[in-house]
């Protein structure tokens, strides 16, 4: 299977990601909607099956696009802090905001 892929870093992690894939990052700041396309350029690799580029850190004139596809909010994740014996008990959930996104081309 010779599929062109790249590694990304988009929300402080990395991806590997090809064309058509569908994945989910941490929301990017600004305001998008539904369909919008959405760059990524801190490229670190791409390989074609026969070539493969490795950047120092990132790989220069490489972007990797994207469109939009759904924008949410993760499962609630409770924290609970408690001390036996003093009454001490606090509860606080968190819900992770996320962006879904496809990938449309890898240049």
């Amino acid at each position: 299977m010779n599929k062109e892929f790249a590694i990304i870093e988009t929300g402080g992690k990395q991806y590997r990601v090809s064309e058509g894939d569908i994945i989910t990052i941490e929301k990017i700041k600004g305001e998008f909607s539904t369909g919008d396309k959405i760059v990524f350029e801190n490229v670190l690799m791409t390989d074609t099956g026969s070539d493969s580029k490795i950047g120092t850190p990132y790989l220069a004139g490489v972007k990797v696009t994207s469109e939009l596809v759904d924008e949410g909010r993760a499962k609630k994740v409770t924290v609970i802090r408690y001390k036996s014996k003093s009454r001490y008990f606090k509860k606080k959930g968190h819900r992770q905001p996320f962006m879904k996104v496809k990938i449309t081309s890898v240049k």
